[in-house]
């Protein structure tokens, strides 16, 4: 039997159906948990990318349970299931409070973190405040190991695409007012690899999330996490090149936006870099190869656990 799972709509449903309501502010964020959190041991919490949802991470999900122990996912605010206020902007700060109280809730003290793209930027301002803890002593909360997918790192090396660029312009709001599943498939899969690129029932997920609670009129906001990048480098960047945690880059070289140019500088400015390269993967790994990034994520942890 595989370890790994097909993204489709029929999954996507069932997917749903067993997820949970997580209140934030009076909104309600979808979660999805397998097993429990265990005092000795540390759960893992899967942070997901833009514009898409937790759902990403269904293709390794039971593999993932069946080494952790307990695992848990959440649509972001502004994202798939969970609530999407109109009017409202999605701080990368919002999301980093929105983990650490569900994390919280479940009673985890110790956690390791799995990232992708709008994730990673998540994952690097959860480390941020893992170092503000640890410098005081505090131990309520505390990363163990953090593995990274493709994402924007490093604001200089990020590549917007050309829907990205319209969203962040002043046109942004039209943008998301004219967008139509015909326009964000074929914009969407140019950011995949040539040889593993969606199918069209992929596309139709990827949509189905979007799309879900009239998201797709809400991307001119969501996009934001971008400029709090910029404006965060010090603060993000820092995090990365300064934690005690271990940290573990999976990044698919042909992607155009956080490829292996990004690879390049995480190289230059982190130091003693871990790196897995996956030559012919675009910005999806988990989802263009998830068997290799499955084996990639348990080698990882594999050697965290001999060292």
């Amino acid at each position: 039997m595989s370890l790994v799972a097909a993204l489709s709509l029929t999954a996507l449903a069932q997917w749903r159906a067993a997820g949970l309501r997580f209140d934030h502010r009076g909104h309600a964020i979808f979660v999805r948990e397998a097993g429990a959190a265990i005092d000795q041991d540390a759960t893992l919490l899967c942070l997901h990318g833009f514009p898409t949802a937790s759902f990403d991470w269904y293709p390794i999900w039971d593999a993932l349970a069946a080494r952790f122990g307990h695992v848990l996912a959440f649509d972001m605010f502004g994202y798939g299931f969970s609530a999407k206020p109109a009017g409202r902007d999605f701080s990368i700060f919002e999301q980093a409070d929105i983990a650490e109280a569900l994390l919280r809730d479940r009673g985890v003290r110790r956690v390791h973190l799995l990232a992708h793209d709008v994730g990673d930027t998540v994952a690097q301002e959860l480390l941020a405040r893992d170092a503000e803890r640890r410098a005081i002593g505090d131990r309520s909360l505390e990363i163990v190991s953090c593995v990274l997918l493709n994402g924007g790192l490093f604001p200089e090396t990020h590549r917007a695409s050309r829907a990205q660029k319209l969203l962040l312009s002043p046109l942004g709001l039209l943008v998301s007012a004219l967008m139509t599943e015909a326009r964000f498939m074929p914009s969407f899969a140019l950011v995949f690899g040539p040889q593993t690129k969606p199918s069209a029932e992929e596309l139709s997920v990827y949509w189905a999330l979007l799309a879900h609670d009239n998201g797709h009129r809400r991307l001119h906001r969501m996009i934001r996490y971008i400029l709090e990048r910029r404006a965060n480098r010090e603060r993000w960047v820092g995090a990365l090149q300064n934690t005690v945690v271990p940290l573990h880059l999976i990044d698919g070289a042909l992607d155009p936006i956080s490829g292996a140019h990004m690879v390049e500088r995480f190289r230059e400015l982190i130091p003693k870099p871990d790196v897995t390269l996956l030559p012919d993967v675009g910005h999806y790994p988990q989802t263009e190869a998830p068997e290799v990034v499955l084996e990639a994520v348990l080698r990882f942890h594999d050697r965290l656990r001999s060292a």
